[in-house]
């Protein structure tokens, strides 16, 4: 064996100098300054990281590098893992290093479907001229406002029926969100009864089962788009053993929806007593409501209501925390939600286990709608009767009508269960605008799908519809007319999809922008967009991509006129 041995007087390898500092972003002694101040006295919780990355994008208008950097340090997280998050959300501007901050003022223009009816689109094209350089215009997804469309919104204050004008206007007047005042307060609500039925459940006057069972009798079922019975949700997570935990879905983005919003600035406190008596019958310890950040003004109004409700002992069972969204609409999906509740990325979870069993930190966790928790005192103070003697076409309760588009009156209305299309837009909506005939309408916001006019007479309400390849879902309901291009009302829809995918899996986040392209370049191939659609809701992990091609499907099949016409413009 030869062994090569240099001579002696060759010069020794030179060794490798250790590095000065460890890899990756070094942290900078001034940004981690500005965080430590800014988090002050806070946790540093991992579940609290999307409400840390509020504080700063508040503060400084976006999330720098050095910020996020800063931010993972005084967590002790892995930089990656506070990246991810603070680029998976809409409504942060993550800077990267070097790169140009954005401007002081973001305007956003909603360009979902009511508000591209409305004239978003043509506002998307004038504002940059008229704000100039030193204002950022972009596009928005639906704001909850569809019934006052369109909606422009100024940093987090929206403008309403926004002409370019008011929008200017706004700008000057460098207005800001403030806490709005709700049009029944703690001292009015209890005057009027409010608490009387909580009170009685704290001090034993009224047991869980009794609840229930009234809660069942009524039929009351989830309002938030999947209709599941809540008497027996709450029974099935009464049923896991302890501890449990209740989340408050209020991230009603659906394109078309904005009831939560009206019920929530009209009577807060009923919605908060409806949430503390659901944590009470199936006894959670902690209470996450997860709220919209397009809603600042309702934010700050429940952050003042719900510490009124605490301070007066009416929450003694339970401890509330009021959770920001950051601009997702898949997390209105109950485990996506519950994943950016806990600091994370709003992906959707693989089912089973269900979150009844393994949701929120991994307790079994009771999840209900905003509308859901605002009826539950009526109908168990005023019996189940009460609720059920009204209803329609053989159907019982009320139900809430998110009505936008071509209507006189648009807005949220109240109407018997199993009410028609055409007795809403006649009895509730004030008729059609003038000048247009009814054509279509969305009888479930974007994923419930499109059906004519002259299915108009068909119940809306669970289980009415699915024959029809349609579903009423939140009923979200958009009123279409004769002026507006069926095939571009599609594209409209599958845009917002693929803009909202998780991108976690492949059929949903390739299919809607292959969808995209191919409805947006036209003509319609017929065949392929029917075998895409049929991959994306076989394949896809949750709703989303599953009821994505809805629109597309009933175009295709009702609207066979309009696909041998040019794409038209809004």
């Amino acid at each position: 064996m030869n062994l090569h041995v240099p001579p002696r007087d060759a010069e020794p390898a030179r060794r490798k100098r250790p590095r000065r500092t460890p890899k990756g972003r070094q942290l900078d002694l001034v940004a981690a300054q500005d965080i430590g101040e800014l988090l002050g006295n806070r946790p540093r919780r991992r579940d609290l990281l999307i409400e840390h990355l509020h504080l700063i994008q508040d503060r400084y208008g976006h999330l720098s590098a050095a910020h996020l950097a800063a931010l993972a340090a005084e967590m002790k997280m892995a930089q990656t893992e506070v990246y991810e998050v603070a680029t998976f959300y809409a409504h942060f501007d993550v800077v990267k290093e070097g790169a140009d901050t954005p401007p002081a003022v973001t305007v956003r223009v909603c360009d979902s479907l009511s508000c591209a009816m409305a004239g978003a689109e043509k506002m998307l094209n004038r504002l940059p001229e008229i704000l100039g350089p030193d204002v950022r215009v972009v596009r928005a997804p639906c704001m909850g406002a569809c019934d006052r469309a369109p909606v422009v919104a100024v940093g987090h204050v929206q403008t309403m029926r926004a002409t370019a004008e008011l929008v200017s206007d706004a700008i000057h007047h460098d207005t800001h969100a403030h806490a709005a005042e709700p049009a029944k307060d703690l001292p009015s609500y209890q005057a009027d009864g409010g608490y009387r039925l909580l009170k009685a459940c704290l001090d034993g006057a009224r047991n869980r089962d009794d609840v229930i069972a009234a809660v069942n009798d009524a039929g009351l079922r989830g309002l938030g788009g999947a209709g599941f019975p809540t008497g027996r949700k709450w029974s099935l997570v009464r049923a896991e053993p302890g501890p449990r935990l209740m989340a408050v879905n209020g991230d009603e983005g659906e394109p078309g929806t904005f009831k939560d919003r009206h019920y929530l600035g009209l009577d807060p406190h009923r919605f908060i007593e409806g949430m503390l008596l659901a944590a009470w019958v199936v006894e959670a310890r902690e209470v996450f409501f997860y709220l919209r950040d397009e809603y600042p003004e309702l934010r700050l109004m429940l952050l003042d209501e719900i510490a009124k409700a605490e301070a007066a002992g009416l929450s003694p069972h339970t401890k509330v925390h009021l959770r920001r969204g950051a601009g997702a609409y898949i997390c209105g999906e109950e485990s996506a939600m519950i994943e950016s509740i806990e600091g994370k990325r709003g992906l959707p979870r693989h089912r089973p286990p269900y979150v009844a069993q393994v949701g929120l930190f991994g307790r079994p966790t009771l999840v209900q709608n905003v509308e859901t928790l605002f009826w539950i005192c009526d109908i168990v103070e005023k019996g189940a009767s009460w609720f059920t003697s009204q209803g329609r076409n053989e159907r019982k309760g009320f139900r809430s009508f998110s009505v936008s588009g071509r209507v006189k009156n648009p807005g949220v209305k109240l109407a018997p269960a199993g009410v028609t299309m055409q007795e809403l837009i006649d009895e509730f909506s004030g008729g059609m605008l003038d000048g247009h005939k009814f054509k279509a309408y969305l009888p479930g916001g974007a994923s419930g799908g499109i059906l004519p006019a002259s299915m108009a007479d068909i119940p809306l309400d669970f289980g009415t519809l699915e024959k029809h390849g349609c579903f009423v879902g939140s009923h979200a309901v958009v009123v279409l007319s004769d002026q507006d291009d069926m095939k571009q009302v599609a594209l409209n829809l599958m845009r917002f999809f693929e803009d909202e995918s998780c991108g976690q899996c492949t059929p949903c986040r390739v299919g809607t922008e292959k969808a995209v392209r191919l409805m947006a370049q036209g003509p319609w191939d017929e065949s392929l967009l029917n075998e895409l659609a049929s991959v994306m809701r076989d394949a896809s992990i949750c709703g989303l991509g599953q009821a994505a091609p809805n629109p597309l499907i009933s175009v295709l099949k009702h609207f066979r006129d309009d696909l041998t016409k040019p794409l038209s413009a809004w």
